[in-house]
Order: C-alpha cells, then sequence, then structure tokens
C-alpha cells in the first residue's frame, strides 16, 4: 500500500471513529443543557475546559510531536523506547509543577477566572485534570505512532460513553458545578490506565535519558508557542467574553461551540492519518505535490461543509435546544470552519516541520493570533457572541493566507487558482447568507448545493480518475 493510499484510509478508519465518538456528546448536549438551570454554570465549566487545555499545553511542551518526530527517525525498538520514557517522565514533572502552583494560589486564581471563591472546588479539578490530561497523551502515543486505529478509536468511544454515565446522574443529584469536570477526571483516569496497559512495554523509568531530552526539547521548545498560540484561537476568547459580558454569555458561546465541533469529525480524521503520512512522506520527490493536493481536496470539503453550517445553524438549534441556549445557533457557523481552517493551516504548515523550520509557522500563527485577540476586543462589546467567532475565523483566514503565500515563495507548495477562485465564492455565499438569507432555510441550502456543484465542476477531472480507479 502506498503512502498517500494509507493517509486516505487512516483518514476514512478514524473519521469513522470520530463520529462513533462524538454521536454521543452530540445527542447527549440537549440533555446537558436542559439538565443544567442556566447557562452560567455551563459557562463556569467551559471556562475549566480553558485552563485545562493552557495548561495541559505547558505541560506537554511541544513533546507530543517531538516524539512523533524523532520516533522514524530509526527502527530501533530501544531507542524508540527511550523517547517515549523520557517524555512522559518529563510531562509527569511538568504537570505536576502546574498543578500546584494553581493549587497554592488557588483563591486569587478563583476569583480572576471565575469571579467567585465559591467556585474554588472547580479550580481544585481544573488543576487535577491538567495533570491527567497531560499524562495521558503521552501514554496514549505509542498506540497512535504505530497507528494501531482500532484501538484508539475503541477507547475514545467507551470513555465518551462512561463520562455521560458519571455526569448526569450528578447533574440530576443538582451538582451543576463540578458534574461535567468530575466526570471528564474520572473517565480520564480510567482511559489513561487502559493506555498503560496496553502501551507499558514502552514505558520505564529506567530508561530516562537526558540526552533524548534535550533532542525531544530541540525540536518542542520551539513549537510551545505554537501550542500557545492555538490555544488563544481555541480557548481565550472564552475568558474575554467573561471579562467583558458575563459567565451567561460564555455558556451561550460554548454550546455554539460543541455543536459546531462536529467538524472536528472531518479534522480527526485528517489528524488520524496525516501526522504519519507526512512524516513517513517527506523524503520522496512527489512530496510537495501530494501535500498540496491533499490541502486543495480537504479545502473543498471543508467550504462545502461550512456552507451546509451556516444554512442549517438556526434551525438545528430551534429543534434540539431550549430557553436561551437556542441563541448559541449564531456562533456556530464561523466555529464550524475554525477547526478546518486550523487542518488546512497544519498541511500546509507543516512543511516547515518537515525541514526542521519552525519559527516561520510560529510567526505565522502569532500574527494570527494578535489579529484575533484584537478583533475580540473590537468586535465582543458590538457584536457580543458572534464578534468572537468573527474574530477566530478572521484570525485563522489570516494565517492561512500567509502561510500559503511564504511557502509559495519558498517553493514547498502548489495551490492552483481554481482552488483560490472556489475560496473567494464561499466567502462571498457565506456574506450573502449572514446579510441576508440567515432566516431562509431554503435559499441558504441551495447556495451550499450551488457552491458543492462549482467545486465538482472545478475538480472533474480528478473526480473522474476518482471514480474509475480500480
Amino acid at each position: 500500500m502506498s503512502k498517500f493510499k494509507l493517509f486516505i484510509e487512516n483518514f476514512l478508519v478514524y473519521g469513522l471513529g470520530g463520529i462513533l465518538n462524538r454521536i454521543v456528546p452530540f445527542f447527549m448536549l440537549p440533555i446537558i443543557t436542559r439538565l443544567m438551570p442556566n447557562t452560567k454554570y455551563f459557562g463556569l465549566n467551559d471556562l475549566s475546559n480553558t485552563i485545562v487545555q493552557f495548561g495541559t499545553a505547558i505541560a506537554i511542551m511541544g513533546m507530543y510531536d517531538a516524539v512523533f518526530r524523532l520516533f522514524f527517525d530509526k527502527d530501533d525498538f530501544s531507542y524508540q523506547r527511550k523517547i517515549c520514557s523520557t517524555a512522559l517522565i518529563f510531562v509527569f514533572g511538568i504537570g505536576t509543577i502546574i498543578s500546584l502552583i494553581l493549587y497554592l494560589f488557588d483563591l486569587q486564581v478563583t476569583l480572576w477566572i471565575f469571579g467567585s471563591e465559591e467556585y474554588k472546588i472547580l479550580l481544585h479539578l481544573t488543576c487535577i485534570s491538567i495533570f491527567v490530561g497531560a499524562t495521558n497523551s503521552i501514554i496514549a502515543l505509542p498506540t497512535r505512532v504505530q497507528n494501531k486505529r482500532k484501538v484508539f478509536i475503541s477507547i475514545g468511544l467507551v470513555s465518551s460513553i462512561l463520562s455521560y454515565s458519571i455526569s448526569v446522574p450528578l447533574l440530576l443529584m443538582g451538582e451543576f458545578l463540578i458534574a461535567l469536570p468530575l466526570a471528564g477526571i474520572i473517565t480520564a483516569l480510567i482511559t489513561e490506565i487502559s493506555f498503560y496497559i496496553i502501551n507499558r512495554k514502552w514505558f520505564s523509568y529506567r530508561l530516562f535519558d537526558i540526552q533524548i531530552l534535550q533532542n525531544l526539547l530541540r525540536i518542542a521548545l520551539p513549537l510551545l508557542p505554537t501550542f500557545l498560540i492555538y490555544w488563544i484561537f481555541t480557548s481565550s476568547d472564552r475568558l474575554i467574553i467573561a471579562k467583558l459580558l458575563n459567565n451567561e454569555a460564555v455558556g451561550l458561546y460554548a454550546v455554539g461551540a460543541k455543536i459546531a465541533s462536529a467538524s472536528q469529525l472531518i479534522y480527526t480524521a485528517f489528524a488520524g492519518g496525516w501526522q504519519y503520512f507526512a512524516f513517513s512522506t517527506m523524503r520522496e520527490e512527489n512530496h510537495v505535490k501530494n501535500n498540496s493536493l491533499v490541502f486543495e481536496y480537504l479545502g473543498i470539503i471543508s467550504f462545502i461543509s461550512g456552507l451546509f453550517a451556516c444554512a442549517w445553524s438556526k434551525s438545528f438549534f430551534e429543534i434540539f435546544f431550549a430557553d436561551d441556549y437556542v441563541n448559541g445557533y449564531i456562533v456556530m457557523p464561523y466555529l464550524f470552519l475554525g477547526p478546518l481552517l486550523l487542518m488546512l493551516y497544519q498541511v500546509i504548515g507543516n512543511q516547515f516541520l518537515v525541514i526542521k523550520k519552525t519559527w516561520p509557522g510560529m510567526l505565522i500563527l502569532s500574527l494570527g493570533a494578535v489579529l484575533n485577540l484584537l478583533l475580540n476586543l473590537c468586535l465582543i462589546p458590538v457584536l457580543g457572541i458572534e464578534g468572537a467567532a468573527i474574530a477566530t475565523l478572521i484570525g485563522y483566514a489570516v494565517s492561512v493566507i500567509i502561510c500559503g503565500f511564504v511557502l509559495r515563495k519558498m517553493s514547498l507548495v502548489d495551490i492552483e487558482r481554481r482552488f483560490i477562485y472556489l475560496s473567494l465564492l464561499m466567502l462571498f455565499f457565506m456574506f450573502l447568507w449572514r446579510v441576508y438569507f440567515i432566516n431562509y432555510l431554503l435559499i441558504s441550502t441551495m447556495m451550499a448545493i450551488i457552491f458543492a456543484i462549482c467545486c465538482a465542476l472545478f475538480y472533474k477531472r480528478e473526480i473522474y480518475i476518482l471514480l474509475n480507479k480500480k
């Protein structure tokens, strides 16, 4: 099997796995929101998740990608085992330090993030979540590196079911503040134990190697700012909404973001096969061409699905949600496209990692992140939570555009004009939806269908080859 075919296979398998893993959260969200008395509690839980993501990124410190990068340098089990063990011990130490610091200053941090000391217990659960989340990612890594798709998907599905089996009874008992984070911690611990049992041969505290740690850090540390930039894109808007508006608005934004995370199905499918494909083919002659084709095809998938998200967002929320939660529909299309633009950025931005020059990618994302923060501060007071979603989308789009331009100048990417034309057409249709047709389901759906037809016409040759390939 060719590496490109393997990527396609991984894309489809992980995509199916992603669907299975997200079916439960997707259908449970309307139930969860009905069990919570108001959007404030959902907003508080989302703020906790925001801090967990930040702390976890600091604790991991780019080790996940660094292990992936060094793992394929040598086909030597002993060497690969040292890499995994060294990374885990390092992340364990950093995660412990971060959690302890937050715990020692719990009152100050609680007041700053949540606005009241009555939510101190939520911060304590946040500390535990950071530690467990950081170590869990490294312990599960050998499964992903070895491309054991069924194991990874199965554990993810069971974990999703288990989490709601714990949280729903707690919500029925009136534990609105701690139900979701506590269920997440218990589930993560069970998941971590499961992955450790499967991957225990890859880890040993005796195999910590200072030289390997130095090699890992040479790759990982330049990536840390990038991960923090991702956090700015995906999470910092919650903190700004909480400060400029209130926790209730955070809850509305979070619900819209949860539904928008359906686009993560595409992203998960992509991520499942991308890292293996990118690093294992980086020395092949046609690497640039394959990379560019992946970018264009995933872009088309993203744009079509994004326009359908625009068309159906309001109707979907009116059907499945009640009371104030319905208003979360307004941010859904923008946040739906966000992860997909991140996916596109990673496809072409990965070229910097392949040539071991990470700083250009970091600089480009930094520009997008700064723009995102500035737009948040400007748009949220005027447009509310919709302003935050628009700011996120624009930040991602600018990063992708700049990255594509720079890599094209370096002859590391070759994107055709037809894709640029379709991108502009998609932007025009999205503008029409928001300004004129947001309340017209049929017209919005027809625009999405017309765009899909245009894509088919622009890529009819590739579609013909694909359909007739035996």
